[in-house]
């Protein structure tokens, strides 16, 4: 019977391995030179037809995988290329040997791990291993798939069972450290029963054939799980102990589940009965008191979830981190990560695989220097649009930190920051996030993202970050947990158990592993996931990522997907509620883009309570074809076009999805005439214009990075600076990382890109600060040449009350009819001084505009400024917020202290040193605008008095 079980093993065994094979057949000493053979039938490569890499390394001693890896994934030049063999078979030469190829490890290699990619690596193989050496010894019992693991029942037992090749052996099993069997010259070992186990068994087989000894390692693991309701008030994840930072309990949701183990740094990753979790009878949750904690000291640890009988496909046992982890640490990514962004970061436990969770009591809290921060109105967002890894040259939150200035000059009141919860890989957009509720560590550490939103709160900009909920990747514990994984590499999408994720994507969009929003537990998840950015890092509102995921009516039907569905409606309605329980006036905003009827139910919700969803409205297409000197209709980037009753559009004609205008600009623009939009300095010239007719429409209003200095680099430029678009045989370069001619070029120096970053700048600051930018608007196009309205007629008629905006896209100059609402004098809102004015005598008479140019006039001069970025760019108003008084590192010839009504309250006139103090006590709570000059030159910071 034996023989028959070891001949079945033997035939899975040979077909798991048969893609990788050794040139000749047998197994070369790691002192040869060899040739390894692969066959991409039946692996995720078959179809693909470029370029076949391998990512490569070693096992050595037969317990330490993937060593001496060449190169790092992804890498071209650094990683080996096969060669085509023929057919679908390739080859890879180790040479001269394959210790020389592997760069002569410490330690004997026993086998070679490889994982084989396409050329972007967007397909590749599962894990290979192949043997090295004649002497081999093969475990039967555990057997390979369950990946050095037995499970049994507590008093139950098991029989270790192993063959090995090249003649007999001697073998030496211990447990616990303890020589328990021996069997001497023979290849097959059908060794030590086990029986009556109620503790766990961390085992060793030592076999010895002449000079040559390998060992194998395994792991009974003993079912002791015991009954006991879960104490009151605890959350899934980490609970710390407020009073006594000994003692931390942890908790995980596990249904279908028998047991589960943690095994962490403080039981040396051996646990015993005394780290199984308790299993609460009233529910699927298990729960473990951790006690005897060092307060501040750092301490990681896994779940070790077990199934007695999983259901087909599934394995007995998972090793994962905590669903719940704000502090994830990963073998995959951690090598790469800088130490300048993340310092000190916590070593991976050797000898674990896949993430660990850290757990650290007796944090010290940051300490917020703003508590009671004033988010700007929602009709007065100007978004900025931030992608972390692309904004400067360290990909960090260091970079935003350094240039706040930036934002502040270019007067955004938000940033929106895609992505930056764990995400797998480290230069990523972030969408692929497994671990919702911890930072990415490539971008920096929880005190440094603090100390960013503090920053910029400091600064009187609002922090919105881009969550993707709508799935998750691989590495998530809760697909992990419940996920069929037939060949048993650790990796698989989730079973029929899964009590959060649909095997299938209920919409047609489908991306990772899809959320089912209608499972409580996944609810449940959800708001932990909001509660904790809110009410941990004070951000002030999330962008829902890929809304039109939410629903489970749609599987693979587009029609469906794009068309109103109730179960959506409602859900998300819940999760915005849940975000105003906790902050009142938190942003909520969807990434929808779907049919108006659906939107509106958001746009309109709550509006009484001044709240309402806003929705992401993008105007790409229309107002490319302006850029690019062709007709448009441009009126939905407002809300009234689209059947919302308050404006709820954050209105966008960039994002990190869309072409950029200017690339499009050089490459499609009009060119007839004479005037050609594919010259880089016109098509910069019409930019401004562009923020004219986008900015000033009332709502918020979003911009993508470096659309303000006329970022003409391809979203589809590669690494390597080329351009490679969707259709291309390699794929395209999308999401790759990006070149930094912004700063490396010193755009903020280039007299055309400034100028769109000056222009947007009094644009932004109008918007923001004079109260006729949040009444009524009407918009006439279609043509090149809109025209927009904007009016606030319960304003009087002594402030700007009415604002004309004209502009002209064609490539001639255009003699336009502005229709001005009345006759006498309008003001130029460009010009910050108020004495450019036109005296209108007729409503209907026509105003030359030069192509690409624009005019914005209003009933009144506006009181705000142009920011000079030259001259006090470097201007620093210290400490802000303040309660008392402020001072500068400038000489000051006079300081101006308005409201947000824009009303002048305060004067402060007369020569001033650098760090003149400024007495401000007499000023109430809230957010000012401080408009200070020095020889001519203005500029405006905002002050924050608490």
């Amino acid at each position: 019977m034996k023989k028959t079980l070891l001949f079945l093993f033997l035939l899975a065994f040979t077909s798991l391995h048969a893609q990788l094979s050794w040139q000749g057949g047998t197994n070369p000493e790691e002192n040869d030179s060899a040739t390894l053979l692969f066959d991409k039938t039946g692996t995720g490569l078959e179809s693909y037809s470029g370029t076949i890499y391998a990512h490569t390394g070693v096992t050595l001693d037969d317990t330490d995988q993937w060593q001496n890896v060449i190169g790092t994934w992804g890498s071209n030049s650094t990683q080996p290329a096969l060669t085509l063999v023929s057919g679908n078979i390739y080859e890879l030469d180790l040479t001269p040997t394959i210790r020389d190829f592997y760069n002569n490890p410490t330690g004997s290699i026993t086998s070679i791990n490889v994982v084989f990619r396409s050329d972007d690596g967007s397909q590749q193989t599962v894990d290979l291993e192949i043997s090295v050496g004649a002497f081999q010894v093969t475990m039967i019992n555990p057997a390979p798939s369950a990946n050095g693991v037995i499970i049994v029942d507590n008093g139950g037992g098991t029989q270790i069972l192993a063959q090995n090749s090249n003649g007999p052996a001697n073998y030496e099993l211990f447990a616990n450290g303890v020589s328990i069997h021996t069997q001497n010259n023979t290849t097959f070992y059908n060794g030590y029963l086990f029986s009556g186990l109620t503790e766990n068994q961390y085992c060793e087989l030592v076999v010895t054939q002449g000079a040559a000894t390998t060992s194998r390692s395994f792991l009974i693991l003993v079912n002791s799980t015991i009954e006991e309701s879960i104490p009151s008030n605890l959350e899934d994840g980490i609970n710390y102990n407020d009073s006594d930072p000994t003692i931390a309990t942890l908790v995980i949701d596990a249904p279908n589940k028998d047991f589960v183990y943690v095994a962490g740094s403080f039981n040396n990753w051996e646990p015993t009965s005394a780290h199984a979790m308790k299993k609460d009878p009233s529910s699927s949750k298990f729960w473990v008191q951790l006690n005897g904690l060092t307060s501040g000291q750092i301490e990681t640890y896994q779940y070790w979830v077990g199934s007695l009988n999983p259901i087909a496909g599934s394995p007995k046992l998972v090793k994962t981190a905590d669903p719940y982890s704000t502090l994830v640490l990963s073998p995959f990514d951690d090598p790469w990560i800088s130490a300048t962004t993340y310092p000190n970061l916590p070593a991976y436990p050797e000898g674990q695989e896949r993430e660990v969770t850290v757990l650290e009591t007796g944090q010290t809290p940051y300490a917020w220097q703003v508590t009671n921060f004033q988010k700007p109105k929602k009709e007065d967002l100007i978004i900025y649009e931030v992608l972390v890894r692309d904004f400067d040259q360290d990909r960090n939150f260091q970079d935003l930190i350094d240039k706040v200035d930036y934002f502040k000059d270019l007067n955004v009141n938000a940033i929106q920051l895609m992505p930056v919860m764990e995400f797998e890989g480290n230069e990523s957009w972030g969408y692929n996030t497994s671990f919702h509720m911890a930072l990415d560590k490539f971008y920096g550490t929880e005190e440094k993202f603090k100390e960013l939103v503090d920053v910029f709160h400091q600064n009187g900009i609002a922090v919105i970050l881009d969550i993707a909920l709508n799935h998750a990747f691989g590495r998530n514990p809760m697909v992990r947990m419940w996920m069929d994984d037939p060949d048993g590499d650790g990796w698989g999408e989730p079973s029929s158990e899964n009590p959060y994720f649909n095997q299938v994507a209920k919409h047609s969009y489908s991306v990772g592993s899809d959320f089912n929003h209608q499972q409580t537990r996944t609810q449940y998840y959800v708001e932990r996931v909001v509660k904790h950015w809110i009410e941990e890092f004070n951000i002030d509102g999330f962008r829902w990522d890929l809304t039109k995921g939410f629903t489970q009516n749609c599987e693979n039907n587009e029609g469906c997907t794009n068309t109103y569905q109730q179960d959506r409606v409602d859900i998300l309605k819940q999760y915005a509620d849940y975000s105003w329980s906790l902050d009142d006036t938190h942003y909520v905003i969807f990434e929808h883009l779907g049919q108006d009827n659906e939107e509106q139910e958001w746009a309109n919700y709550r509006l009484n309570e001044d709240k309402g969803i806003m929705m992401w409205g993008i105007m790409n297409h229309d107002y490319n074809e302006l850029t690019m000197g062709y007709p448009a209709d441009i009126n939905r980037m407002g809300h009234v076009a689209r059947g919302f009753n308050a404006p709820r559009v954050v209105g966008y004609a960039e994002s990190h999805d869309e072409e950029r205008l200017m690339y499009k600009n050089l490459q499609f623009g009009n060119s007839s005439g004479g005037y050609d939009i594919t010259n880089l300095n016109t098509a910069l010239e019409r930019m401004s214009a562009l923020g004219a007719v986008t900015l000033t429409i009332p709502g918020p209003k979003m911009i993508w990075h470096f659309g303000e200095l006329g970022m003409e680099n391809s979203i589809f430029t590669c690494n390597n600076g080329t351009v490679n678009e969707p259709g291309g045989t390699d794929g395209d370069c999308k999401l790759d990382t990006k070149p930094q001619p912004q700063w490396v070029n010193n755009w903020i120096g280039d007299t055309n890109r400034s100028q769109i970053y000056n222009d947007w700048a009094r644009l932004n600051e109008l918007k923001i600060n004079e109260d006729v930018f949040e009444g009524n608007y009407s918009i006439d196009s279609g043509d090149t040449t809109p025209r927009i309205y904007i009016w606030d007629d319960a304003l009087p008629s002594t402030s700007l009350k009415n604002v004309v905006i004209l502009a002209n896209f064609d490539v001639t100059a255009q003699n336009i009819v502005p229709d001005f609402p009345y006759t006498g004098t309008w003001y130029d809102l460009m010009d910050d001084s108020g004495s450019t004015t036109i005296t209108v005598s007729s409503t209907t008479a026509t105003i030359n505009i030069p192509a690409g140019e624009f005019r914005i006039y209003g009933n009144q001069a506006s009181t705000l400024s142009v920011e000079d970025f030259s001259s006090l760019s470097t201007l620093k108003m210290f400490p802000n917020p303040t309660s008392n008084s402020f001072k500068t590192n400038k000489t000051l010839d006079k300081v101006l202290i308005y409201n947000t009504t824009g009303k002048l309250i305060y004067t402060f006139d007369g020569g001033f040193e650098k760090n003149h103090e400024f007495n401000v006590s007499n000023l109430s709570q809230g957010l000012y605008m401080v408009k200070l000059e020095s020889n001519s030159n203005t500029t405006t910071r905002k002050l924050i008095i608490n």
